[in-house]
């Protein structure tokens, strides 16, 4: 019983971010009037996650993202455009999978009609899972990042609607939380690098969109004993597919 109700409250919890999510984006988007784009999707694949030399584990993965053009640039002084967005990532296994959120503001320049690039300021959250180890329950701490992806958008095709973008970044550095399951009894362990990379393909039917996205991550931690048997190094490799409305 005492399970169930621990699910129910992490689905519940969940959910109420992605609707919350969901009404901001709506809430601001009428503000700035016509001729302001923005997209609002959800995603559903796959994430594959390994911490050091543990077992590889596989779940379903859902995404909810969205973005806003808070002003648009113009193409006569070639001044950029201000966006804005975030993300709530939702794995149907939190034994083994992070639920992730993220919200970022950047400035995208179009160079020409088809290619746009610029670079997103992007808080995100890391809600990062223990493991279980000769039946030891290994916890770590929750991870918080400041990311500055560069950005990159490309499209092609008849009338342009077909899509590709690209983004990507080293990572800083972690702020570590403690995880509501209780502290971890080592140290934080030593940041070593990490990276992410993301692509994605799609196409836009004008009112609603569809694509595809792979992403992979890696944080690697040097040996200490705040990284016992590298329980900290962390890969992740996801790949989804989805939906959204255009307006």
């Amino acid at each position: 019983m005492k399970l169930c109700k621990t699910l129910i409250g992490k689905t519940l919890a969940v959910k109420t971010t992605m609707i919350r999510f969901c009404l901001i984006l709506l809430a601001i988007v009428p503000a700035y009037g016509q001729g302001q784009r923005g997209n609002l999707g959800i995603d559903f694949g796959q994430t594959a996650d390994r911490f050091g030399a543990l077992p590889r584990s596989t779940a379903v993965v859902g995404d909810v993202n969205g973005q806003l053009v808070v002003k648009q640039g113009k193409d006569k002084d070639g001044s950029p455009s201000i966006v804005a967005g975030g993300e709530v990532r939702f794995p149907s296994d939190t034994r083994n999978h992070a639920n992730e959120f993220a919200l970022f503001g950047g400035i995208m320049f179009r160079f020409k009609p088809s290619f746009s690039a610029g670079f997103h300021v992007q808080v995100h959250k890391l809600l990062v899972p223990p493991s279980t180890v000769e039946n030891q329950i290994f916890n770590r701490n929750n991870m918080e990042l400041l990311e500055l992806p560069l950005v990159l958008e490309y499209r092609f095709g008849p009338e342009k609607h077909f899509f590709v973008q690209a983004q990507g970044a080293p990572e800083f550095r972690p702020r570590w939380r403690t995880p509501a399951s209780g502290p971890t009894p080592l140290p934080n362990p030593a940041f070593d690098h990490a990276y992410f990379v993301r692509g994605s393909l799609g196409y836009n039917f004008g009112k609603w969109y569809a694509k595809g996205t792979y992403e992979t991550r890696y944080f690697k931690f040097t040996p200490s004993l705040g990284n016992p048997s590298n329980f900290y190094n962390w890969r992740t490799d996801m790949i989804t597919g989805g939906v959204g409305l255009v307006f």
